[in-house]
């Protein structure tokens, strides 16, 4: 959106400070930060901007699905989330959905996302990238050669940023979004659901349970405290701002439930509600979106979080190419034409979740039904795979075969004498082409940089068995398949990588 120059509240005056990078990342929640890293990998110069004057410790999002496990395993970064548990059995709008999957890590692991970001942040931040929280934001301009951002800090300082392109990963209620007046289409809220962590209750453990008069969950961790969520049938949205306060909550759930929480102590209050809504375009010339930024969704199954954080693999690497000058024509836009697409499956997945589970007694037939369903393997496997992320597959042309567009299955290989997974072979951040039967075909020189070519030997009974070799994106997504002639991959090559 060349030219655009957006305003908000005038900047109090104090110590000014002029910062040249090569990209701004607006928000530095879980989307955020992994860009960051995957920019920051690729020896790209990024500067955070963050509203939040440190880590938020407010207990959000918790599920990271099976797909974000292995970009996670990708960049190395699964040991330092610890030990999660994980829980195989997820659900589908409330209908309990077994999620095994050929991964290594089906199911829902339990992250709270004060962790996630902390791993992240120390990722992203340990390879160069610059962190500047307590800055608001409060203009956005793209001159056509490059982005200028300035932001007021704590103490009324002022900062301006100039860099080639400007990322907003900063949520839902995005500044950059309002900022650009960017189109966001959709539906509004028709539904609300609160929810509240309490210390001090004992009431039994719910799960997704449906009553006459509306819908709760309970479930107590190991520290004792409960998170309660409930919602009502037929209930308005709220109209006003903010968080409800515990006493609504609290009462909602006794009309639902029948039980008293008033004796406990709200620790964390929320809310959220069934608004759905998509960016009409995730990129604006030099300024593109990432995350909640650019959808807004119920997030039902942690379906969110991990949304956002695959919008920012997808970029981080195309973004990267872009600022060095190494990407073909096409590539950034295709962030855009492939993530957007993302975006919308989920989205229509979730607004049919949010009827099934929070539908009135009219929705009863239709969940029967999807129960009766889901008990054959193949609608449990398509479920499955689309909570999980992994029936993402991306239109990356040439001819069609199973592997090609979709994500690299991570499994064990034979490297010379080291036994390796196809995820260690990502973690430098570059393409990868992989001799699965006998060397890959050469490449230029000058692509070492860029790609890595590795001989390895799948087991036998591998999906990668009987494919020759493979060339995959550093976002782990196969773009050719075919043999030591190596026919095609020239084409391949230069569409996601770019000339020598």
């Amino acid at each position: 959106m060349a030219g655009a120059h957006t305003h908000g509240p005038t900047p109090q005056a104090g110590p000014a400070e002029t910062v040249d990078t090569q990209v701004i990342v607006v928000g530095a929640g879980p989307a955020g930060l992994l860009l960051a890293g995957e920019l920051a990998l690729r020896g790209i110069q990024v500067t955070l901007l963050e509203r939040r004057h440190g880590p938020d410790t407010a207990s959000r999002a918790s599920t990271l699905h099976a797909r974000t496990m292995e970009v996670l395993d990708s960049r190395g970064l699964l040991a330092d989330l610890g030990s999660p548990p994980c829980e195989v059995r997820g659900h589908f709008g409330g209908i309990p959905l077994d999620l095994t999957l050929p991964t290594p890590y089906p199911g829902q692991w339990k992250v709270a996302q004060t962790r996630t970001e902390s791993v992240l942040e120390e990722w992203a931040l340990g390879l160069g990238a610059d962190l500047r929280c307590g800055h608001t934001l409060h203009t956005v301009d793209d001159r056509g050669s490059h982005v200028e951002a300035a932001a007021t800090g704590r103490h009324g300082g002022r900062l301006t940023l100039r860099a080639a392109y400007l990322v907003a990963c900063d949520g839902q209620d995005s500044t950059v979004r309002r900022l650009m007046g960017a189109a966001f289409p959709g539906t509004p809220a028709a539904r609300e659901l609160l929810r509240a962590d309490v210390d001090g209750i004992d009431i039994p453990t719910r799960r997704f349970e449906r009553l006459p008069g509306g819908f709760a969950v309970a479930a107590r961790n190991p520290a004792g405290i409960t998170r309660v969520m409930v919602h009502e049938f037929g209930a308005e949205v709220r109209q006003h701002a903010g968080n409800p306060h515990f006493e609504e909550i609290a009462a909602a759930w006794k009309r639902v439930t029948g039980e008293d929480i008033t004796g406990g102590t709200p620790l964390w209050v929320n809310h959220f509600d069934d608004e759905n809504r998509l960016l009409a375009r995730y990129r604006h010339g030099r300024i593109l979106f990432a995350g909640d930024a650019a959808h807004r969704q119920m997030p039902i199954g942690g379906q969110a979080l991990n949304l956002a954080l695959q919008d920012a693999h997808n970029l981080g690497f195309k973004l990267a190419a872009a600022v060095d000058g190494t990407a073909p024509a096409g590539l950034l836009d295709s962030y855009d034409s492939e993530r957007r697409a993302v975006g919308a499956a989920v989205l229509a997945n979730i607004r049919a979740q949010a009827l099934l589970l929070l539908g009135g007694p009219e929705v009863e037939p239709l969940r029967t039904v999807l129960a009766e369903l889901i008990a054959y393997d193949d609608v449990r496997t398509r479920l499955a795979a689309m909570i999980s992320g992994l029936d993402i597959r991306y239109d990356v042309g040439g001819p069609e075969h199973p592997l090609r567009g979709a994500r690299l299955p991570h499994l064990g290989l034979r490297v010379a004498d080291i036994v390796c997974t196809t995820a260690d072979l990502l973690r430098s951040g570059r393409g990868l082409l992989l001799g699965l039967d006998g060397p890959p075909p050469p490449l230029h020189a000058h692509l070492a940089d860029r790609i890595d070519s590795v001989t390895a030997h799948p087991a036998p009974a591998s999906p990668l068995a009987g494919t020759p070799a493979v060339l995959v994106r550093p976002d782990g997504h196969v773009v050719w398949t075919g043999g030591g002639d190596g026919d095609g991959l020239a084409q391949a090559v230069a569409r996601w990588f770019g000339s020598p």
